[in-house]
Order: structure tokens, then C-alpha cells, then sequence
């Protein structure tokens, strides 16, 4: 939405010192819409404290604590998503277990985050992107479909955007996790396995319809001509 969606400050944090710690390379670019404040605070936030802090534990009372049992919920959501996506979570998570216990650490990842304000070419960022991650806003959706754009969903309306989630879950090109922590571990995961963003791609596409607009164009035009044709006929009558 124009004013960016919720929690997008705690989610673009946890990715941050997410693909830090697993070492995967990415440019977060941040569309904050006219949220002017938080384009602010990330062009000016101190990300290296970031990172230390996501090292710092938390009380056991925290709600951040409690919230942020990032394996748990993934566990949780487990018969949501697609097994595709799952073989990658399960396949990272036992690699991440393994090089913990025997002390085997990456070289921190590159990462940028670059905040924008409210941008009006969001498709050339979408197609320039490996992975959206967004609430469920039934045009966001679309146009990420339409160019093969796997997404994560971070949030939706129920009632009104309900069944836009079951579209990316049922048609295997992403998944849905509110919380910040689960979010940047599961798209973390995601980025480790180049084949599974082509999987997750192609199915995408296949979900998506790039030239709807013009069919529809074409169908309300073609429906508008036979009534037309009917009524002159009626008329001459």
C-alpha cells in the first residue's frame, strides 16, 4: 500500500541480519510508499547494530521472544506450502544445524538495503527481483504472477484478501509467514537454492495471465459492438 505494509521496518531488520548471518548476497530495495519517516530511518539506520542485535538474547518473556520461534512456525505452517519449498527448508535448516554444532561459520553476506519512496515503475523492480515479499494485495499478486515473481506474503484483509493467499499457496510459487523472523529465515532459504527461485518461477508464471487487461479490453468491446449490432437491428424493425 502507499503507506508500506505492517511491520515492514521489523521484516527489512530481520532480513537484513538474516542473509548477514547465512551469507547470501542481496540488495534489499524497500518501497515505503509515501511513508516518509520510515525511508528516513532506513537510510539512516546504524545496520551493523542491527546485526549485533539480532545476536543478543532475549528474555524469556519478550512477545520478540515468543513470536520470533522461527522453526516452530515454519513447522507450524508446514502443510500449507508446497513440498518443493518445504525439501529446500528442511535441506537448509539440517546444513545450518550441522555447521553450528561443529562451529563452522560463513563470511557474513553483502547486503544492501536501499529505501524507496513512492515509486510509479514498480514492474522494472519486479522483474529486476528474485523474490517479492509483500502483503496480499490482489494487483501486487498479479503483476508478480505475470513476470514470474516468487512471493512471500507478510499479511492480508480477512474476508477481502483471504483467497489471494490460497492462489500463491495452491500454485506453489511462494508462502505466507507474519512473522519477521520466520519471514527472513524461510526467504533466506529460499535465495540458498537457485533451482527451487526457478521452480517457484516458472509456476508462478504459469499461474499468471500478463495479457488480461487487453482481453478484457477486447471482450467489453466485443460485447459492446453485438449490442450495438442488436439494437440497430431492432431499431430498423
Amino acid at each position: 500500500g502507499g503507506e508500506g505494509v505492517d511491520l515492514l521496518s521489523d521484516i527489512v531488520d530481520a532480513l537484513y541480519a538474516k542473509f548477514r548471518k547465512a551469507g547470501v548476497d542481496a540488495t534489499i530495495c524497500v518501497v515505503c510508499g509515501r511513508n516518509a519517516n520510515l525511508k528516513t530511518e532506513l537510510e539512516t539506520k546504524d545496520w551493523e547494530r542491527v546485526l549485533r542485535d539480532s545476536h543478543a538474547p532475549l528474555p524469556p518473556s519478550s512477545p520478540t521472544k515468543r513470536l520470533s520461534k522461527r522453526r516452530r512456525l515454519l513447522e507450524f505452517l508446514r502443510p500449507h506450502r508446497s513440498k518443493r519449498i518445504q525439501q529446500t527448508l528442511d535441506k537448509v535448516h539440517e546444513r545450518e544445524d550441522i555447521e553450528e554444532a561443529v562451529g563452522i561459520y560463513h563470511a557474513p553476506g553483502k547486503v544492501d538495503v536501499v529505501g524507496l519512496g513512492f515509486v510509479t515503475n514498480m514492474a522494472e523492480y519486479m522483474v529486476a527481483a528474485d523474490v517479492l515479499v509483500t502483503k496480499a494485495g490482489p494487483g501486487t499478486i498479479a503483476e508478480a504472477a505475470a513476470v514470474g515473481l516468487p512471493v512471500m506474503l507478510t499479511s492480508f484483509l480477512p474476508g477481502q484478501e483471504a483467497g489471494n493467499v490460497n492462489v500463491v499457496l495452491d500454485g506453489g510459487f511462494g508462502d505466507h509467514c507474519e512473522d519477521p523472523d520466520g519471514i527472513a529465515d524461510e526467504v533466506s532459504c529460499w535465495l540458498q537454492d537457485e533451482q527451487l527461485i526457478k521452480v517457484m518461477s516458472q509456476q508462478a508464471r504459469e499461474v499468471g495471465h500478463p495479457h488480461a487487461a487487453s482481453d478484457i479490453v477486447v471482450d467489453i468491446g466485443d460485447s459492446t459492438h453485438r449490442v450495438m449490432e442488436r439494437n440497430g437491428s431492432a431499431k430498423k424493425k
